[in-house]
């Protein structure tokens, strides 16, 4: 049996296996520029975010019904509990749909045919989080949030994702004070492929309470010295960063410097059919190539379950501690 674990930085999208993709293909009539799953699979070799995303975004094609959404979030929940995964945030691209004429209604109910029974179906708590794309314009993102306020009984929080370079998190501070208004907890991708600011900024600007990957928080010792003070956690992926080019090599990856610093880490797996791995395989990639003994990958655990948005349900995130407390290697 796994270690348990909650994943925080998971992009619905990005669990899109290829025969999956075939599959839906088939279903919707979609043509795929690819001969077979092994072609596509193929063509999952990145050399940078832009390549990656290109693909990511051609292959959303494919989604095109509820049954579509509740089947690609179904499949993940599988695979994540499977991998140890009790509980999962979930983040969703709906403007990369409504660009394609997919309504907001149509990927929040499916998604949430899946979600709603997780625990059932899969031992799976989950929450859900809208994210904006930062290379589109502020006003989208308003557009977005408000097309989404029907829903807003199944979401929980916003985030902010896509290319990262020449699009600084102050860019969405309105669209931030929206949701903040409307009481949704708030994350942002910073310190990936941009600068350690972003990361200031996300906090200072945009009021984030967690950062997604903030790599980069380690070019600057006061920022650092700030994430440890004020315990904000940061939702690392490293199979991501190695497939991307962050880091050259899982070896080179600043982890283990990070925990020793003090830093509030947790271990997720971003895009996993795109980047070689789902949560349980991070865990085990880290712990075979940075040498991490069984108390750190517990920390990294405990880190998932307090960096989780249960605030509505600290029975259910006690519940969870002691499952890693109790857990034996």
């Amino acid at each position: 049996m796994p270690l348990p674990k909650a994943e925080l930085h998971l992009h619905i999208e990005g669990t899109l296996e290829p025969e999956l993709a075939f599959e839906l293909a088939a279903r919707n009539g979609v043509a795929l520029p690819y001969a077979d799953t092994e072609a596509l699979r193929e063509a999952y070799r990145f050399e940078d975010l832009q390549s990656f995303l290109n693909l990511y975004y051609e292959l959303m094609a494919v989604l095109r019904t509820e049954q579509d959404f509740e089947d690609l979030a179904d499949a993940y929940l599988a695979r994540a509990a499977a991998q140890g995964v009790r509980h999962a945030e979930i983040f969703f691209d709906p403007q990369a749909h409504l660009a394609r004429g997919i309504s907001m209604g149509t990927v929040v109910e499916g998604l949430w045919r899946a979600l709603g029974r997780s625990e059932t179906s899969h031992g799976v708590s989950t929450r859900l989080i809208l994210c904006f794309l930062r290379d589109e314009s502020a006003e989208s993102a308003l557009e977005t949030l408000a097309a989404a306020e029907p829903y807003l009984d199944r979401i929980t929080g916003v985030g902010l994702d896509s290319a990262e370079v020449g699009h600084p998190p102050a860019k969405f501070r309105e669209v931030y004070e929206a949701a903040a208004a409307l009481g949704l907890r708030r994350v942002a991708h910073a310190g990936e492929e941009g600068p350690p600011a972003y990361i200031t900024e996300a906090l200072d600007v945009l009021g984030v309470e967690r950062v997604d990957h903030g790599l980069r928080c380690v070019e600057d010792p006061a920022l650092v010295e700030r994430l440890v003070r004020e315990r904000i956690p940061l939702t690392l992926c490293p199979l991501s960063n190695v497939r991307l080019r962050t880091v050259d090599t899982l070896a080179d990856h600043p982890l283990p410097a990070m925990l020793d610093a003090g830093l509030l880490c947790t271990l997720n797996s971003d895009d996993p059919a795109y980047f070689g791995g789902y949560a349980g395989d991070t865990f085990d990639a880290v712990h075979a190539t940075l040498g991490l003994g069984e108390d750190r990958l517990r920390e990294l655990a405990r880190n998932s379950f307090l960096a989780s948005f249960l605030e509505d349900d600290e029975e259910r995130r006690a519940r969870y501690l002691a499952e890693v407390d109790a857990y034996v290697f």
